[in-house]
């Protein structure tokens, strides 16, 4: 058999001897995968693809829990997957690609593929139904791969985990700045958020950081908008006695391998939170905390925990404050390479998320109330979980920021 780490395409590693004892810790015959014109960003990732390699065919790729891996390739495409270690078979016609794929399976019982119940966790459901039921027909058990992409997708390395504190480190600084630019500008001729957001970025450019798009700058009742993106054109003034949100993200720049760091803030300016405002923080922030609380708990007692825990200990916290209906997305995100990685969110509302939160992952706890023509309040920190512990990796905002 070939080297078990192989070095692909991508310059990432392929570790066949990896995947094949996760496959046999959890009882699955292979992990079969599949694409067509790039439907499964994931199996590139994972496999270590060229994601930007010319694909019109479908291709089949079988990493048994024991032995040799098997690759089934179109005739016109046959060299596709020849990075990647194993014996190759070719088809041209439909019937010859059903004949070749019932032999390449043979012997496999239950299979993992890119799949998901009624689509539950749709995030890794990238395999067509089609495909699904043609598998089933050959009298194949298809179970989803979700916790197999979350070991192989979204556990760090050591240094990957130091690339994120640098970030945080770099972020809380320059967020602590902005509040006090804020600050600075409305007692003298004012601002507004898209020059915050400028002021945000030309301090992440200094200091050797990537962001994509944003920050988010959000004054009053833009701030009931999760995911308002303020332009120069639709800019807000921000003034004494408005609320004021700032959501900032960045990674270390030209360092693919680099980790994302993602916190969110509220405050006030000039004057003194208002009952209400002080209200919502509160309850938001003891949602945070809750969740927060029961990834570290389960942690230190080495018990797994599922996204959909995690979320619930926010959503009961405000669920019981009477403010279920305001609380509109999930709790939080998996982080890594891709600021929404491809590991368990803190997730019960739009997705039940039974994906582990695994250890050497990082992720966001982040729970809001947004009330529409009024503001919003968002409280978001990071956290990576180690084994036997899991910790909060920056500042932790306790009460509003006055301004």
């Amino acid at each position: 058999m070939p080297d078990t780490i192989t070095e692909t395409t991508s310059g990432t590693k392929f570790d066949l001897h990896a995947i094949q004892q996760a496959l046999r810790e959890n009882k699955i015959d292979g992990w079969l995968f599949y694409d067509h014109h790039h439907r499964d960003p994931l199996a590139y990732s994972i496999l270590g693809l060229d994601p930007n390699a010319h694909v019109t065919r479908r291709w089949f790729y079988l990493v048994p829990a024991q032995g040799e891996p098997k690759k089934l390739v179109h005739r016109i495409e046959a060299g596709r997957l020849d990075t990647l270690p194993g014996t190759k078979s070719v088809y041209s016609s439909w019937q010859e690609l059903e004949s070749q794929l019932e032999t390449l399976l043979t012997g496999q019982k239950r299979i993992a593929m890119q799949y998901s119940p009624r689509n539950a966790i749709m995030y890794v459901s990238m395999v067509d139904a089609g495909t699904i039921e043609l598998l089933r027909s050959l009298g194949k058990e298809i179970v989803t791969s979700a916790d197999l992409v979350s070991h192989f997708e979204a556990v760090l390395t050591d240094a990957q985990l130091a690339t994120h504190y640098v970030a945080q480190k770099h972020i809380d600084e320059i967020l602590s700045a902005a509040w006090s630019e804020i600050g600075t500008r409305a007692r003298s001729n004012g601002t507004d958020e898209h020059a915050m957001v400028q002021y945000l970025q030309e301090a992440m450019a200094r200091t050797g950081l990537d962001w994509e798009h944003g920050p988010n700058v959000s004054a009053g009742p833009n701030s009931a908008d999760s995911h308002y993106e303020p332009t120069a054109a639709n800019s807000r003034p921000i003034r004494k006695g408005d609320f004021v949100l700032i959501d900032i993200w960045a990674k270390l720049k030209d360092n693919p391998s680099a980790v994302w760091y993602d916190i969110t803030w509220t405050g006030v300016v000039g004057r003194e939170p208002t009952e209400r405002e002080q209200l919502i923080f509160n309850t938001v922030r003891d949602a945070r905390d809750a969740s927060i609380k029961v990834v570290q708990d389960a942690f230190a007692t080495n018990q797994p925990i599922a996204g959909w825990k995690a979320d619930d200990a926010s959503r009961n916290v405000i669920r019981a404050a009477g403010f279920a209906d305001w609380f509109t997305h999930r709790t939080g995100h998996n982080i890594g390479t891709v600021l929404h990685g491809n590991g368990a969110h803190l997730d019960n509302l739009e997705t039940h998320d039974e994906r582990l939160l695994l250890p050497n992952t990082c992720f966001s706890v982040e729970p809001g109330l947004y009330f529409p023509g009024e503001f919003g309040i968002r409280s978001e920190i990071d956290m990576i979980a180690r084994k036997g512990k899991a910790e909060v990796t920056g500042r932790i905002q306790t009460e509003l920021v006055r301004i």
